[in-house]
């Protein structure tokens, strides 16, 4: 496991190769033995193999070929919607309409993901992580038939390798592990710690490819532009309002 761990790669091209109903089922058992906010598991995962609804997730993935090339597309949804019915089938007031609500089942759903995932490297599988499933929510709880109290969060595509990568570069631990206490970093700390990131050649060719000056400006400039984290920001913030999930009490 620690060798399936340190030796992960994000997957963009696929074979058409099924995968086995019984390494997609234990992939599955891997997800749902994750740790969750009380035993409750509020969070569900759609098994998408019809070409046809991959067709239609491709459109709202800007377009990614490994939606329709990988013969699996898992979606990850935080879901109080299975939770609530039984509560109420039982005669207990659900108190889930609320922020707080949606983010634990997001943790939770994330977690059975990345249980999934490692579960799929360790069959020999290849994943990649969609993070475009934030940006067209709506329409993909629209295909996906999603109800209240159900929101997409985390997507897989699935599948047998059909590229070989080298490994990305990762920041060094001092970056992110912090002992005790957070120690915040000074200038010469950040020198240091994007030192190796910022003069590979994968970045060398990534800010080539992007006309930028540097590995930051790709990120602020391209990728994560401050216009669109506000856009995508007000359009979740609608999703979440639409599914039933920000009830403030007031």
């Amino acid at each position: 496991m620690i060798q399936t761990l340190l030796n992960h790669r994000s997957i963009r091209k696929y074979k058409s190769d099924p995968i086995p109903e019984n390494i997609l089922s234990e992939i599955l058992q891997a997800a749902v033995r994750g740790s969750n906010t009380g035993n409750m598991q509020v969070y569900s995962i759609i098994v998408t193999r019809d070409a046809a609804i991959r067709e239609q997730l491709w459109e709202q993935h800007f377009k990614q070929d490994m939606v329709k090339q990988a013969p699996v597309h898992l979606t990850f949804c935080a879901d109080f919607n299975r939770f609530n019915k039984w509560c109420e089938l039982r005669n207990a007031e659900p108190g889930y309409d609320n922020f707080l609500s949606f983010f634990t089942a997001s943790v939770d759903a994330v977690i059975a993901a990345q249980n999934a995932a490692l579960a799929a490297e360790a069959h020999g599988l290849g994943i990649c992580y969609l993070g475009t499933v934030n940006y067209n929510t709506e329409r993909i709880i629209e295909i996906l038939n999603l109800p209240k109290g159900v929101v997409p969060v985390a997507v897989l595509s699935l599948g047998y390798s059909d590229e070989q990568n080298e490994l990305t570069p990762r920041l060094p631990l001092e970056a992110v592990v912090h002992y005790e206490k957070y120690h915040d970093f000074s200038s010469e700390d950040i020198q240091k710690i994007y030192l190796e990131t910022e003069n590979s050649e994968f970045t060398k060719n990534l800010i080539l490819e992007n006309k930028t000056d540097n590995l930051a400006q790709i990120f602020t400039q391209k990728r994560y532009t401050k216009a669109n984290n506000i856009h995508f920001s007000k359009h979740l913030l609608r999703v979440l309002e639409n599914q039933g999930f920000m009830n403030h009490g007031e």
